[in-house]
């Protein structure tokens, strides 16, 4: 069964290599993205040498790596899912021999291991050449930095499944996997990192899944999250990982019974 799942990566690694061209362009399109905020903050900065816990240095860095960590932990599955259950492709599903949303799992990885080899390193390496990012130098911190963004990848997925499964309940979800959408972006630190956010609302903000998958990672590889805390970090990924199985479980039971066909 394991060689059946690991097939499942593969053949979306090879269909996203069909389209391998879109990606080279992605890389211009996100280094436009990173060098537009790079010179925002630096406006930001002015003659301040921290700023929410950051230098500049370290804010050039957490941009760069975070878009380039979103390149890999990024995908659709909500909207494949949503199409499925909408033109009623999913119903063959509940007959295989196989576990419907951890193929879609690992559709996901094949898509993220795609772009982590074509997209995101290359074009961290093109960011670098661009930008004064400032890499750390000791080994075991790339290590943990891979095992946050395989969590960030994981947590993020989670997220776009119990998205997607949500379409077996409402007749459209668009609106729910748009609000999802910019809900990750703007609340994970993406686009403004945690520690800008005023003090209330940066409380809040760690009791949901979001900074899991962005702002833990990004923080941790430029060096704003050290020691000890690293590794409770670790262990927030970990807890929203096994958390969010719950409400997957629970919405792929209750859709055998809900399912309804809106096309031929």
């Amino acid at each position: 069964m394991l060689s059946a799942y690991l097939e499942v990566v593969r053949m979306r690694f090879l269909m996203m290599l069909a389209y391998r061209v879109n990606y080279y362009s992605g890389i211009l399109i996100y280094a436009l993205n990173i060098g537009s905020y790079y010179f925002v903050y630096k406006a930001i900065y002015g003659e301040q040498d921290i700023l929410g816990g950051l230098t500049l240095g370290q804010m050039t860095t957490y941009v760069a790596v975070s878009w380039m960590g979103r390149a890999f932990y990024f995908n659709n599955l909500d909207r494949e899912i949503a199409s499925e259950i909408r033109d009623g492709s999913v119903a063959i599903q509940f007959i295989r021999p196989y576990n419907y949303v951890f193929v879609k799992m690992m559709q996901g990885l094949g898509e993220g291991v795609f772009r982590l080899f074509l997209f995101t390193t290359p074009g961290m390496l093109f960011i670098w050449l661009l930008l004064p990012i400032q890499f750390p130098t000791d080994p075991g911190l790339w290590t943990i930095y891979f095992v946050m963004l395989f969590f960030s990848f994981l947590i993020n997925t989670q997220l776009n499944i119990i998205t997607g499964l949500f379409a077996f309940f409402l007749e459209n979800n668009e609106g729910l996997m748009r609000m999802k959408r910019i809900a990750v972006d703007l609340f994970s630190g993406l686009i403004i990192p945690v520690t800008f956010f005023p003090g209330w609302f940066g409380s809040l903000l760690k009791w949901l899944p979001f900074q899991a998958i962005t702002y833990l990672p990004s923080a941790t590889f430029t060096g704003k999250i050290t020691g000890s805390e690293i590794v409770s970090s670790l262990g927030i990924q970990a807890v929203w990982f096994l958390l969010l199985i719950i409400p997957i479980y629970a919405l792929w039971v209750k859709s055998k019974t809900r399912l309804f066909v809106q096309g031929g």
